[in-house]
């Protein structure tokens, strides 16, 4: 494919840009945003013809979208969990059922969703997993138990999806089911916030003491779960990623001003820094449009994970170096009223540290392009 934009794709981001002119920064929270977005036809433009969606849009046009949405100072999505994992993975192995029941309320933005993987212990492991879903002795539903960990956005989901155990004799990838359950369940499911470096909690650890979800909410067949999981984590790292690096190319801006303002751009240890992040950040972005044209190969999201994971921790980096000595201190205007407060430097410096660690480590990373693609001998697992 020969991935550029069109005079259409430059027609469809102009109308982008205005309507986001028009809407963004919006100040009345996520969810109510998440029903701007909807009823204005922005939420599912990927998902093609079939009813389930708003408008539709090409490859090329949904980038645009994602692009023009990273430059707007929109709100950060709460919606996207359900929008870009839940609902291609449900396109590609939901019933009919399915998906005229999830499909429409993702697409207005009504419900949030937040994904059950992680677990203590079972974390860039997922095939560890400890959470199990019995099922019901009428079939008609399942209790599940267990704990899930980094779990994000869970304290305002109304959904999760959770890959569970249902065999409980079976071992790693075998035995495991894909679940749909309602996250309102007082008593069976407990929310816990989780406080980072940052001061912020946008994780949460759930405990699951026999929530319910019912039969038919399960995704692809029971024991199939890890098929249908695998195939998820095949859409996370798809036009998002080109958004992404919007943000990162805005982060880049903040500190090379930073270091224009203060003089440590004529340092050239830290001007030889700069230019490389430049120009990594460039040779990622056209990595990433070469992988969504369909000449990436097998590998090609492990090596974005890799490539944007290490450069964002050096942006961190860097970011502090040119602020120097006051990177280490609060902001001029702490106050003991709110005595956690972090500058732009600060926060990105902390929040970077876990790049190389949520998502898939760079050990697993590496290990997925070493087997897959290399063709080494895989790693035992014991």
């Amino acid at each position: 494919m020969d991935f550029g934009f069109t005079p259409a794709d430059d027609s469809f981001r102009a109308e982008a840009r205005a309507w986001l002119a028009g809407h963004a920064p919006y100040d009345r929270g996520r969810r109510a945003w998440e029903g701007v977005l909807g009823a204005a036809g922005w939420v599912g433009i990927g998902w093609g013809e079939g009813g389930y969606g708003n408008r539709t849009a090409t490859l090329t046009q949904q980038v645009a979208w994602a692009e023009e949405y990273a430059r707007s100072g929109a709100p950060p999505r709460s919606g996207h969990i359900g929008e870009n994992l839940l609902a291609p993975t449900l396109l590609a192995h939901g019933t009919a059922g399915q998906k005229a029941r999830f499909l429409p309320p993702i697409a207005a933005g009504a419900e949030l969703w937040c994904q059950g993987y992680s677990e203590p212990g079972a974390g860039s492991d997922l095939a560890a997993l400890r959470t199990r879903a019995e099922r019901s002795a009428d079939g008609r539903s399942y209790r599940v138990t267990g704990q899930k960990i980094w779990t994000s956005l869970a304290h305002e989901a109304d959904w999760c999806f959770v890959l569970a155990r249902t065999d409980p004799e079976s071992r790693r990838h075998h035995g495991l089911t894909f679940l749909l359950l309602p996250m309102d369940q007082p008593g069976r499911i407990d929310v816990r916030p989780i406080r980072q470096l940052t001061g912020t909690s946008d994780f949460n650890e759930v405990f699951f003491d026999g929530a319910h979800a019912r039969a038919e909410h399960v995704v692809g067949a029971e024991g199939d779960g890890w098929r249908v999981a695998m195939s998820l984590l095949g859409f996370e790292r798809g036009v998002s990623t080109l958004a992404q690096q919007i943000g990162f190319a805005q982060e880049l801006a903040r500190v090379v001003r930073a270091a224009v303002e203060n003089g440590t751009a004529d340092d050239p240890v830290v001007r030889d820094r700069l230019v490389r992040l430049w120009a990594e950040l460039r040779t990622m972005r056209w990595n990433a449009l070469r992988t969504l044209g369909g000449s990436g190969g097998p590998g090609a999201p492990s090596v974005a994970k890799l490539l944007w994971a290490g450069w964002h921790q050096r942006l961190g980096e860097v970011a502090v170096q040119v602020r120097g000595a006051a990177a280490g201190v609060g902001p001029a205007d702490w106050s003991p009223a709110a005595p956690y407060r972090l500058d732009d430097a600060q926060h990105l410096f902390l929040f970077s540290r876990a790049d190389t660690i949520y998502g898939g480590s760079d050990q697993v990373q590496r290990t997925i392009i070493a087997e897959r693609v290399l063709g080494l001998p895989r790693q035992s697992k014991g």
